[in-house]
């Protein structure tokens, strides 16, 4: 059994798309439109692994996100990049971009090598090899 996808709701589903296609070289489908229903998404493809589903809807409410709080529910994406200079370089390259840095790159207590960033709707990015 594995993972098929993860969706995210997000009210900047343009500035989302380029983000995840940008710096993980996703591949996105056309945007799904249901105008019935004010609802909007793509897709977007990686390599190997899940896909992630991106989400908009007319009337959607702001949700309050601090990544440096905890709260239940979902709370990270990991992504493989292969090598340790790999995690080390993307995590340089967003940072250099403007996005937020939590954590790392290091090595974590259970032998992860691992940085944490914040993608354009606050969400946590692990970025690991």
């Amino acid at each position: 059994m594995t993972i098929n996808h993860v969706a995210i709701w997000t009210s900047q589903l343009e500035e989302l798309k380029a983000f995840y296609e940008k710096y993980f070289q996703g591949r996105s489908n056309e945007k799904y439109v249901n105008t019935k229903k004010g609802f909007e998404s793509y897709f977007i493809t990686f390599k190997e692994g899940a896909s992630l589903e991106l989400m908009r809807r007319v009337g959607m409410n702001e949700q309050d996100k601090d990544a440096e709080k905890f709260y239940s529910g979902f709370t990270h994406m990991a992504f493989s990049v292969g090598s340790k200079e790999k995690v080390d370089e993307l995590t340089e390259k967003m940072v250099n971009d403007g996005f937020k840095k939590l954590d790392g790159p290091r090595t974590t207590g259970d032998g992860f090598y691992e940085s944490s960033i914040v993608d354009p709707d606050g969400n946590i990015l692990e970025i690991t090899v």
